[in-house]
């Protein structure tokens, strides 16, 4: 196959290197809006740097693209790839907004098109294995989840203004996950912030700190918390309590967590870095299963749709925390 990728920072070089070693890519086409991170990204990997625009004219065009570039351009490319009848894989978020959204999920419905979200938690081992317990009944009647991501350190300052926020940005795949573990919409929302930390994100309109709690509509209540200041590691984690028992993901050697208790563990010895380090298997099973989609060997399992539901409870929490006060799904457009 041949594989067009755009965006070649951080994300975009990761994805680049599983893809060049991956047994279906046949060659690789890489483009940035930079030309210099493509190239770059090109030699490291053994791929071809090309434009953005190459990749959607002439007679070399790609069977797939894969879409790293900086979010204000997700829709704009998802919409070129529709139209060129381009299968392609998008890093989350599709737009910050919901008309942007919903705009480029036009494009791919009107098209017939293919589209992957980047939720890389669902190709995570420990969610797979909450999933299978939650469908299989092996927890019981689930009363209480708890989820929380905690970055170790702020992003560049520059970064918080286009990020979309703590809600879009970060607390979407725990929204996403919840979803994708239990089965169950949100019903309603309930959502704080606190931006007593760095100046950088009162600044932004931002905060570094987020709790949420969610009413599912079966009644099952969780909590979902975010910061980006937590010192000790990167620390991602979802506790299910059933009446017949209780199951936590991402809780491991590597979980930087502290016992206070006299005979209980220690800090970690070499806690999670960051992203990237805890979910590679996750990222990579994730591009497998889309180059799986585009041969037909499987059906999409994270298409456009369930962004959009993540991004609304993103929505629900910006208006609760704004306003003060707990908002049901059911007011949020694009349901």
């Amino acid at each position: 196959m041949r594989i067009g990728l755009i965006g070649t920072g951080r994300i975009g070089t990761f994805h680049a290197e599983v893809l060049s070693r991956h047994p279906a890519v046949g060659s690789l086409l890489v483009a940035d809006a930079d030309p210099e991170r493509a190239a770059a990204a090109a030699t490291r990997t053994g791929a071809t740097a090309v434009t953005v625009d190459a990749m959607f004219t002439g007679g070399g065009l790609p069977d797939a693209l894969v879409i790293c570039s900086a979010t204000a351009a997700h829709a704009p490319l998802i919409a070129r790839a529709a139209r060129a009848g381009l299968p392609a894989f998008c890093e989350k978020p599709i737009a910050l907004d919901l008309p942007g959204t919903l705009g480029a999920l036009a494009e791919v419905e009107a098209a017939g098109s293919v589209l992957q979200l980047g939720f890389m938690r669902r190709f995570d081992a420990g969610y797979a294995e909450a999933r299978a317990a939650v469908r299989e009944g092996r927890l019981g009647r689930l009363h209480t989840v708890r989820a929380t991501t905690s970055d170790p350190a702020p992003p560049p300052a520059a970064y918080l203004p286009l990020s979309g926020g703590l809600y879009r940005d970060c607390l979407v795949h725990d929204f996403d996950i919840l979803r994708w573990v239990t089965g169950r919409e949100v019903r309603e929302v309930y959502a704080t912030g606190s931006d007593a930390g760095p100046a950088m994100f009162r600044e932004a309109g931002d905060v570094d700190t987020a709790a949420v709690l969610l009413t599912l509509d079966d009644g099952t209540l969780a909590t979902a918390t975010a910061t980006r200041c937590n010192g000790a590691g990167y620390d991602v984690r979802m506790e299910l309590a059933g009446e017949l028992d209780q199951l936590a993901v991402g809780l491991d050697d590597r979980t930087p967590l502290t016992s206070a208790e006299p005979d209980g563990p220690g800090a970690p010895p070499k806690p999670w870095p960051g992203f990237l380090e805890r979910f590679a298997p996750a990222y990579e099973a994730e591009l497998d299963a889309f180059l799986r989609v585009v041969r037909g060997e499987l059906a999409n399992p994270c298409d456009g749709r369930e962004a959009l539901h993540a991004l609304r409870i993103a929505e629900a929490c910006e208006v609760s925390r704004r306003e003060r006060c707990p908002v049901a799904m059911a007011e949020i457009p694009g349901g």
